[in-house]
C-alpha cells in the first residue's frame, strides 16, 4: 500500500457534512476515503486478512470531502480494556502510592497479568477534546500508553495512543478502589485514528513521550520504549480472551512506563500530550468534575 511521505495510513471513524451518521474510513495522503462498514464495532467483528484487503480496496477510491471532524474511532458494543504494572516503573510508582505496596510487587512478577475494564465506546474522549480529573482525588495523573485494537478473533488490528488518567490518592487508599480510581468521565482518552498493525513491523520498539504543558510552560516530561514492558501484547490478549467474548472487538491499553513522581498533579488547564512512535498524537486539555463531560451521554452531539 504506496503512501506519501509523512503521510500514515489510519483508520478513522468520521462525520462529514451532510452525515446523519458517522462512518468509518482509510485517511490516506491528506484525505479520507470510505471503508465497505458501517461502523469501527462492525469492522472489527471481521478477520484481520479481510480488514486488510478492505483498506486497500479504500485507498483508490474518492476522497471525502472537506470539513469531516474524526471522532474517537471506537463504537457501539467495543470496548476498552487495560492492563497495570506492565513496566518496572510503573510497579515502582504503585508500590510507591499504596498502603499495600506488595500487592503490586506481586502481580508484577506473576504470570497472571492485571486487567481491568476501563471505558464503553460512547464515554472516550479523542484528540483535542478535554480530559478529566476527579474533585475528590488529590493526586491525579496522566499515563501514557499504547493501545492494541483487537478484533472479535482476538487479532491485533492496529494500534493507538491512550491516556489512562488515574486517580493516584483513590487507587492508593486502597486497591479495591481501582474502579474508581480508573473509570470516570473523562478519564478514557484515544488518538482518533488506528495505525493498522500491517503498517507497524515493530510495536515492541515504539518511542513513547509525555509532556504537560501548563500556562504556555512544559511542566513535565518522561519518555519510554516499549521494550521496557513486561507483558508482550500475545499475553494481554490471550488472557483478556481466554474466558470473555467481544463481538465487536476490543481496545486493550497496555501500561505505561511514565509515571511522574508524587508532587506532581494535573490541573486544570493543563495540556496534556501523549506521543508514540509511529502510531500518532493525543493532545487534551484537562478539566475537573463530571459537568464538563455531560455532552458525551447526549446521542445527539456525540454520536
Amino acid at each position: 500500500m504506496a503512501r506519501a511521505h509523512n503521510s500514515p495510513v489510519r483508520i478513522v471513524r468520521y462525520l462529514a457534512d451532510g452525515q446523519a451518521e458517522p462512518r468509518v474510513g482509510i485517511e490516506f495522503q491528506g484525505g479520507i476515503r470510505q471503508l465497505a462498514a458501517s461502523s469501527m464495532a462492525e469492522l472489527l467483528g471481521l478477520p484481520l486478512a479481510e480488514i486488510r484487503a478492505l483498506a486497500q480496496d479504500a485507498v483508490t477510491g474518492s476522497v471525502v470531502g472537506p470539513g469531516a471532524v474524526l471522532l474517537p474511532p471506537v463504537d457501539g458494543r467495543t470496548e476498552i480494556w487495560a492492563a497495570g504494572v506492565t513496566y518496572y516503573r510503573s510497579r515502582q510508582a504503585r508500590m510507591e502510592e499504596s498502603a499495600t505496596a506488595d500487592v503490586y510487587d506481586l502481580v508484577y512478577g506473576s504470570e497472571r497479568p492485571e486487567l481491568f475494564f476501563k471505558s464503553a465506546a460512547w464515554r472516550v474522549v479523542t484528540h483535542g477534546e478535554p480530559i478529566g480529573i476527579r474533585r475528590d482525588s488529590a493526586l491525579n495523573v496522566p499515563e501514557p500508553e499504547l493501545a492494541l485494537v483487537v478484533n472479535r478473533h482476538a487479532e491485533v488490528v492496529g494500534y493507538a495512543v491512550c491516556n489512562d488518567v488515574s486517580s493516584r490518592s483513590i487507587e492508593g487508599e486502597n486497591p479495591l478502589y481501582l474502579p474508581q480510581a480508573k473509570v470516570y468521565a473523562g478519564s478514557c482518552a484515544l488518538s482518533d485514528g488506528i495505525r493498522p498493525a500491517w503498517e507497524v513491523p515493530a510495536a515492541d520498539r515504539l518511542d513513547v513521550e509525555l509532556t504537560v504543558q501548563r500556562s504556555g510552560q512544559q511542566v513535565w516530561r518522561g519518555v519510554t520504549s516499549t521494550s521496557q514492558m513486561r507483558r508482550s501484547a500475545a499475553e494481554l490478549v490471550g488472557y483478556l480472551f481466554r474466558e470473555e467474548q467481544f463481538p465487536a472487538g476490543v481496545v486493550i491499553s497496555t501500561g505505561t512506563g511514565i509515571v511522574p513522581g508524587m508532587e506532581f498533579t494535573l490541573h486544570e488547564g493543563d495540556l496534556v500530550t501523549v506521543r508514540v512512535q509511529d502510531v500518532g498524537e493525543l493532545a487534551n486539555r484537562v478539566a475537573a468534575g463530571r459537568d464538563h463531560f455531560d455532552w458525551l451521554a447526549d446521542p445527539v452531539r456525540r454520536r
